[in-house]
């Protein structure tokens, strides 16, 4: 799909390039703001934030910007509709909420002080997502520019979460409940990354999650190995045995009807993840390990974008002090999360896991399952008009071909893509040295603002070409 991106527009730039310094001193002030939404006592910050990013919102000429409430906290709307009754809407989607940050935590400076170094600025919250956000303002405003025009040449919606680094547990009912005023035909979520600061690459999907905690009772009380080991279910041995049975030689998922409905990688799709420039024994150092492992016939890219995982994410029971201690645990737990793809249904795969497990367990074993939600996974065609759109304009400003990716991860993407009926597509510009939920945060000020232009070009080509289907 990649083909010789078209030219940059010099307007576009000169504008973008004229606006980086009161852009940035913008940015930062955003980012002084701690807006900490897993921490209570951060809440008034939240707030702040949301305050602060409607005001700039109407600073850059949306008509309409409000702060919408939800049971935890606010997010903020925009919209700005196109004078062309005929063009497209696209919902931006991001969210100003950051993740907790203390110089102790071995930051180089104040997480919440910005710090620009080398090209860089560092801060918690530049990358994930305040500076994701906000270059779409300057995008917008090199495209009002460069084309003299005074409204978009699409309509352009804006929905920026404050509880994202929280789980979004108020988000679907903020889509519900404001399901008219999110329509649109397309949704951009800038809230994901790139391959390289060289590779420049278009997500063009994310994993789906559910996660549980098995709690497994056998004896009343801890009883001696000696007197009754051998005659009575120990319950921490099962739950090694269920977590052995998990996966079979293959390392395929053994749960009945697992892969049911899996949307099978194609061909083209295995071909351009092959053509990214991938160096496994650096991924492997990054992942800390020695060797890759996972199911037979896919590659290790393969496996983390696009192929549903279970995993044991922990197991304990009995005894766990110095030294040892005779006995059959009462109890046993094991942790599990499902990575999920396109076309499995969480909710089958929590019953198939109900299921698999009662038929395991012998007589005298006692189990609960607890799952904590699901979050479904989200999946763009290549062939869409709209990523055709996005991998235009990120291409033209970045002036080489771009290259296409999938996210191992999850997040609020299907949210959206189920409540508002259309294709989610994924611009993000941070890179994986950002370090996104770790100290020293940063964004690279360069690829910064190729974001900014890569918007300023989206909506221009969405506007000329949406119409072709």
């Amino acid at each position: 799909m990649s083909t010789t991106p078209a030219p940059p527009d010099s307007a576009v730039r000169t504008f973008i390039q004229d606006q980086r310094p009161a852009f940035l001193g913008d940015l930062c002030d955003w980012l002084r703001i701690p807006s900490v939404s897993a921490d209570p006592e951060r809440a008034p910050e939240v707030r702040r934030s949301a305050d602060w990013l409607a005001a700039a919102l109407r600073a850059t000429g949306f008509p309409v910007a409000e702060v919408w409430e939800t049971e935890g906290a606010p997010a903020v709307f925009a919209e700005w509709p196109s004078d062309d009754p005929a063009a497209p809407t696209v919902l931006v989607y991001g969210h100003h909420d950051v993740q907790p940050a203390a110089r102790a935590d071995g930051w180089h400076s104040e997480p919440f002080e910005p710090e620009e170094r080398d090209g860089r600025l560092y801060a918690r919250g530049a990358a994930d997502d305040k500076g994701q956000v906000l270059f779409h303002t300057l995008g917008l405003r090199a495209h009002l520019a460069a084309t003299g025009r005074s409204t978009p040449a699409v309509g352009v919606k804006l929905l920026i979460e404050g509880e994202e680094e929280s789980g979004s547990p108020h988000f679907p009912a903020l889509l519900r409940a404001h399901a008219p005023r999110l329509d649109c035909d397309a949704v951009v979520v800038s809230d994901t990354g790139m391959w390289a600061e060289e590779t420049p690459t278009v997500c063009t999907g994310m994993r789906g999650l559910t996660d549980c905690q098995i709690d497994l009772y056998g004896p009343a009380q801890d009883v001696h190995s000696g007197s009754f080991g051998g005659a009575v279910p120990n319950p921490a041995t099962e739950a090694a045995r269920l977590a052995a049975a998990l996966h079979d030689e293959d390392r395929r998922v053994t749960l009945p009807g697992f892969y049911d409905g899996v949307v099978e990688l194609t061909e083209e799709e295995r071909t351009l993840f092959a053509e990214l420039p991938f160096d496994e024994d650096a991924w492997l150092r990054t992942a800390h390990s020695g060797a890759p492992l996972g199911e037979r016939g896919y590659t290790t890219l393969e496996r983390v974008w696009a192929r549903p995982t279970a995993e044991v994410n922990g197991i304990g029971g009995g005894y766990q002090g110095p030294g040892g201690k005779t006995i059959v645990p009462a109890s046993a737990e094991l942790k599990l999360s499902f990575r999920t793809v396109a076309g499995q249904d969480e909710e089958k795969i929590q019953q198939a896991l109900r299921d698999w497990v009662a038929d395991r367990l012998p007589a005298g074993i006692r189990h609960e399952i607890t799952f904590w939600g699901a979050t479904r996974p989200c999946l763009t065609p290549l062939d869409h008009r709209a990523l055709r759109s996005l991998t235009r304009a990120m291409g033209r400003a970045f002036g080489t071909p771009v290259r296409f990716t999938r996210e191992g991860g999850s997040g609020p993407a299907a949210d959206l893509r189920d409540a508002l009926d259309v294709p989610v597509l994924f611009l993000g510009i941070s890179v994986p040295s950002d370090g996104w939920h770790a100290p020293n945060e940063k964004i690279e000020l360069d690829l910064l603002f190729k974001g900014a232009e890569t918007a300023a070009y989206l909506w221009e080509d969405l506007a000329a070409h949406w119409s072709e289907g």
